[in-house]
């Protein structure tokens, strides 16, 4: 890294947006004040509720800790770039936002799968679950969730740490993302992407595979049980099916601009695609569970 030519990159997306920028930044304010609340609330609710020291809220308290772990990593640096008048972010900083958004990506998949295998025992195995959710596997799966995406991508952020750029400006994006920032590589980066998708690969089709093989059962389950007991299973499973829905179409979104060719895209709906991750969907979690979950939604608000 010190034998970079290029330290400083101009984030081009904040001129295009320069017209309306105090606009902007009221909005994202208004966001981030959202996004802090709504999640810390979720946790205070969980931790003072002994009613809610289960497994599955712990896990719940989890998801809402990593969505004030990705959103700070990328809207304090928005807020401030909004209000500046050279939108250039420095080399170590675009660096550090990189590994701090794409962890933050991948600890939330790996946090809902394992809410999937909670909702798999809890439904499938029901006289067994808390023999088999013990705090000793509750543990060792926050473990799995957080340290094993952030050891694997340490792996593949090495990689980018060890290349010279040439190019100065990461355009459509609010923020660095890794896919962005190797554009402006002097050199060639066919062997970073063969890499990066081979451990994106152990990073997420694990995960996905967890969450097929869990609901597979579930229906599999329901579909031998009562009507009454198909509704209650499946009430419990809404709240975590909508959360993998909505990551999903994150997900999508982020694929589609780093593989495919979208300049026929207008610039709002690339920018709108970019936020997706950061700011909807730790804005959207606690709203899922909050409303869905009663045990959740009666200490938040006092209605059943």
């Amino acid at each position: 890294m010190d034998n970079t030519s290029v330290t400083v990159f101009t984030m081009t997306a904040y001129a295009v947006m320069e017209n309306n920028k105090y606009l902007q930044f009221s909005i994202f304010m208004l966001l981030y004040i959202m996004i802090i609340s709504f999640n810390l609330l979720l946790i205070a609710v969980i931790c003072c509720q002994k009613a809610l020291h289960q497994p599955m809220y712990v896990f719940i308290c989890n998801l809402a800790a990593n969505g004030l772990y990705g959103s700070t990593g990328f809207l304090p640096s928005t807020l401030n770039l909004l209000l500046s008048e050279t939108y250039e972010i420095s080399l170590p900083w675009c660096l550090i936002q990189i590994f701090w958004i794409h962890t933050y990506a991948t600890v939330e998949f790996h946090i809902l799968a394992v809410m999937g295998y909670d909702r798999y025992v809890a439904i499938c195995y029901p006289l067994h679950y808390h023999s088999i959710m013990s705090i000793s596997k509750i543990c060792k799966l926050i473990a799995l969730a957080w340290l094993y995406p952030f050891s694997l991508f340490l792996m593949y952020f090495s990689l980018t740490l060890r290349l010279k750029f040439c190019g100065r400006f990461i355009h459509f994006k609010l923020f660095c993302v890794n896919f962005e920032l190797v554009k402006n590589a002097c050199s060639t980066t066919s062997y970073h992407s063969i890499v990066g998708l081979v451990l994106i690969a152990f990073i997420m089709i694990p995960q996905l595979l967890m969450i097929i093989f869990s609901y597979a059962h579930i229906f599999k389950v329901c579909l031998k049980s009562s009507n009454e007991s198909q509704v209650k299973a499946l009430k419990t499973c809404i709240p975590h099916l909508l959360s993998v829905i909505n990551y999903s179409i994150g997900g999508l979104f982020e694929i589609a601009q780093s593989r495919y060719n979208m300049s026929g895209t207008s610039f709002m709906v690339r920018i709108i695609m970019s936020l997706y991750y950061t700011l909807l969907t730790p804005l959207i979690n606690p709203a899922i569970y909050g409303m869905a979950n009663q045990a959740i939604r009666i200490p938040c608000i006092g209605s059943p």
